[in-house]
């Protein structure tokens, strides 16, 4: 057994696929097959179910698997920490990140720049489950998102929590001048109106849509979508108003838009920036880790 072939399984397992997993590898099909197949008999066990297709793991390929992600993530970090001994603290920061979530990650990538000027980023934007399960098999290094507080102590997360600051609706004044004498808006006050919200399987949205029916009110809802470029773009040009948590947009992306806080209870889940338990993380990861927490907002 070598890292390679754990590498190989832990590819097939993101990929799905045996094609793409080997082009992930930077191995021939065929190749990949055959070490996959070598490991099997090494451990005397069959761990992927085969027919013309991938088609998953066995039993015992899941628990194996489960073994060759922590494997992998420890062979990754001391790649990671022999690279920072001899360079600096450099690499690639994998980043999952919930939309609409109180920070600005721009913002917050600039300000761990100046001390770590040759960090990298690879963010990938998920769903609460999909980061969940990424930071839980490690292909993810840092998640950004709303979190129960009992699942973080559950899973051993480190945890920088967000300050929750609000909700805010973000609107161009020329076509909502009823909005500007308003220093706060309530539900019933944006209820007419056209609004742009994320997608209602994001968290963000299911919070805002309970809201909106423990009002008993119908939102007019006149753009969704996964993208917030896409919806600070409808507010722009005054399709709707934006419906957002204070401070995930960059003021300087606002431009001529205006922001009213909203009247809102509390969300359930946290936000907060986290990373796997001391001594799990990678040391990229920690690093990065206890310097974006000195420039959270508090």
């Amino acid at each position: 057994m070598d890292i390679k072939q754990l590498i190989y399984l832990c590819n097939l397992e993101r990929e799905r696929h045996f094609g793409r997993a080997a082009e992930a590898s930077f191995v021939s099909q065929p190749t990949l097959s055959m070490r996959l197949k070598n490991l099997e008999g090494e451990l005397g066990l069959s761990l992927i179910n085969r027919s013309n297709n991938f088609a998953g793991f066995t039993p015992e390929g899941e628990r194996v698997l489960a073994w060759a992600r922590e494997i992998v993530s420890v062979y990754q970090g001391l790649k990671l920490e022999v690279e920072s001994l001899k360079h600096g603290v450099n690499g690639t920061l994998r980043l999952g990140v919930m939309p609409q979530c109180s920070v600005s990650l721009p913002a917050l990538l600039k300000a761990v720049e100046f001390r770590y000027p040759q960090l990298d980023y690879r963010i990938s934007v998920l769903s609460a489950d999909q980061l969940l399960e990424a930071l839980n098999s490690h292909t993810v290094d840092v998640g950004i998102g709303f979190f129960e507080l009992a699942t973080l102590r559950e899973l051993h997360l480190q945890a920088s929590l967000l300050a929750d600051r609000g909700v805010e609706a973000i609107f161009h004044a020329d076509h909502f001048p009823q909005l500007m004498p308003h220093e706060r808006l309530t539900l019933s006050s944006l209820a007419a109106l056209p609004l742009c919200l994320a997608e209602p399987t994001r968290y963000f949205r299911r919070y805002l849509d309970n809201a909106f029916r423990d009002a008993g009110i119908t939102p007019r809802v006149i753009v969704e979508s996964a993208s917030i470029m896409q919806l600070l773009q409808s507010a722009q040009v005054g399709l709707g108003v934006l419906v957002g948590p204070v401070g995930h947009l960059h003021p300087e992306t606002l431009q001529t838009l205006q922001q009213r806080r909203i009247e809102l209870p509390v969300m359930a889940r946290q936000a907060a920036l986290v990373i796997a338990e001391a001594g799990r993380a990678t040391p990229l990861a920690q690093h990065f880790f206890d310097e974006a927490r000195r420039h959270l907002p508090g």
